[in-house]
Formats: C-alpha cells, sequence, structure tokens
C-alpha cells in the first residue's frame, strides 16, 4: 500500500533544520533535519501519533493536525494544499488520452511570432505552433518535454537556468499530480527518469511542491543568440488538465526583434 502522506511527511521533515524552526542544534546528529519527536512537539501532538503518520499506520488526520504540521514544517501555500490532497481519501485514476480542442490548434498557428504549445500534466506536448520548435524541437508534439530537460544534453546548452529549469519542473510535476502519483503513465515516467538521471532522483526525493506558473525564461538560443521572454500558462478547460504555454517578448526589445528575426526563418506551412 503507497504511503503517500507519510513519504512527504518524511522527505519534508529531512528538509528542515533545528536552527530553522527555533530549536537548539548541538552538533552532530545522526539523522538529515528534525527528528520526529521534534516534529511532533512543534507540531502539538503526541511522538506516537505522528510516528503512526509517517509510518502510514493512521492515514486520516484531522485538518488541524496537518495545518499544525504544515506550520512545524515552514510549508508554503501550495504545499500545506498538497498535503492535504495527500490525506484525503485515496483514488484511482489512469490518465485519459487527452484531447486538445481543435480551436486551440487553430489558434496557435496564426500566432508567428509567439511561440505557443499545448501540454498535459505529464509534459507532454500535444500542439505546438512552428515558432516553439524554431526555439527547442523539443517543443514538439510528440515530446515530453520533462524527459528533454535532464536527458537531451542540448537543454542544457539552450537554458542557462537549467538548474532552476529543473527544479521547477519536478516540483511542478508534483504538484500536478496531487495524490495521483499511482497512474501507470506516472509511474513509467518516474521510473524512467529516475534510472536514466540521478539528479532527477534526488529532486523527487525532496518532494517539492511549485505548481506551474508564468514566469520570465532564459534561452541561449544557436542561431538567435540569447532570448528572454515571457512564458504564460493559461489552463485549458476541460477534464484533460491541459495547460496552454505562449512565450512573448517585451515589445520594442532587442528580444522582440530577435524573436520577429527568428519568426522569418520558420517555413511556411
Amino acid at each position: 500500500m503507497d504511503n503517500l502522506l507519510g513519504d512527504f511527511l518524511r522527505a519534508r521533515r529531512e528538509l528542515v533544520s533545528p536552527g530553522d524552526v527555533g530549536l537548539p542544534d548541538r552538533g552532530r546528529r545522526r539523522v538529515r533535519g528534525l527528528r520526529r519527536e521534534e516534529l511532533a512537539l512543534l507540531a502539538g501532538i503526541s511522538s506516537d501519533y505522528y510516528v503512526r503518520l509517517e509510518q502510514g499506520r493512521d492515514q486520516n488526520p484531522s485538518a488541524q493536525v496537518l495545518d499544525a504540521l504544515a506550520r512545524a514544517l515552514q510549508l508554503d501555500d501550495p504545499a500545506r494544499a498538497h498535503l492535504h490532497q495527500l490525506a484525503a481519501p485515496s483514488r484511482s485514476r489512469v490518465t485519459p488520452r487527452p484531447q486538445v480542442p481543435p480551436s486551440i490548434v487553430e489558434l496557435i498557428a496564426t500566432w508567428a511570432t509567439n511561440p505557443a504549445y499545448v501540454q498535459d500534466r505529464l509534459t507532454n506536448v500535444l500542439a505546438a505552433n512552428p515558432i516553439a520548435a524554431a526555439i527547442s524541437p523539443n517543443y514538439a508534439a510528440g515530446r515530453n518535454l520533462l524527459r528533454a530537460i535532464f536527458l537531451d544534453p542540448a537543454e542544457r546548452d539552450l537554458r542557462p537556468d537549467w538548474n532552476q529549469t529543473a527544479a521547477d519542473g519536478v516540483a511542478g510535476l508534483r504538484a500536478a499530480l496531487g495524490p495521483d502519483v499511482g497512474d501507470p503513465a506516472v509511474t513509467e515516467l518516474v521510473a524512467d527518469l529516475s534510472a536514466s538521471s540521478e539528479h532527477f532522483r534526488n529532486l523527487w526525493s525532496r518532494h517539492d511542491i511549485k505548481p506551474r506558473t508564468g514566469h520570465r525564461v532564459r534561452f541561449r538560443h544557436p542561431g538567435a543568440g540569447d532570448l528572454t521572454l515571457q512564458s504564460d500558462k493559461l489552463d485549458i478547460p476541460g477534464p484533460d488538465a491541459l495547460q496552454l504555454v505562449v512565450f512573448h517578448a517585451a515589445p520594442d526589445t532587442r528580444d522582440a526583434d530577435l524573436l520577429a528575426a527568428l519568426a522569418e526563418l520558420v517555413p511556411v506551412l
């Protein structure tokens, strides 16, 4: 039986040092982060009850206990919400074959200077316009962006902020999945990446949570040069949890000029 709640609590406990929460740090410790009894004390619950939670022998804590643990672990709002999700009744979920609305495919095809693609919650690219593929061949239908980030060396060259991109990608996957990590498609993706990338394994073990939101992205493009673009992520209504990701450059900037020049090189379909 999966112990999602306990795995999360243990991983986050190991990332909090005694000094972070005002406890004395008396030199060498046999465990990373907080001891179980220290976290229980900070949360105002008994050590025995906390051990049962972490070991999966009690998977029905109250909302008040979860909030107390979240405060003790210094979780931000997304991680706190994730903690509550993990304590909800478990459910099995198999990812259905997602369908991109045809109108979205038609829309992004008209954006000559705005790279855009549609991804599912596993970062599978389901549709993309030509200029997105001109930024990176991994922005193309049929690719998985998380696999590309960790396994394609060209992505390291393309992204000056690769380390942050990788960390955000893993934390974003956990945020998108919630408690659905038992989905066979998820299991396959995580197993493949864990077997192929030690860096992925280390990041996955941290149980970081970071929802996918818009941010600025830097590219070191082999043809266009250094580009800084705004990436906006827009949820597509429907049951498939799809996101439309759109890049744009600030108007009247060197980045806008470079993006326009790159668009001129994209073959007309």
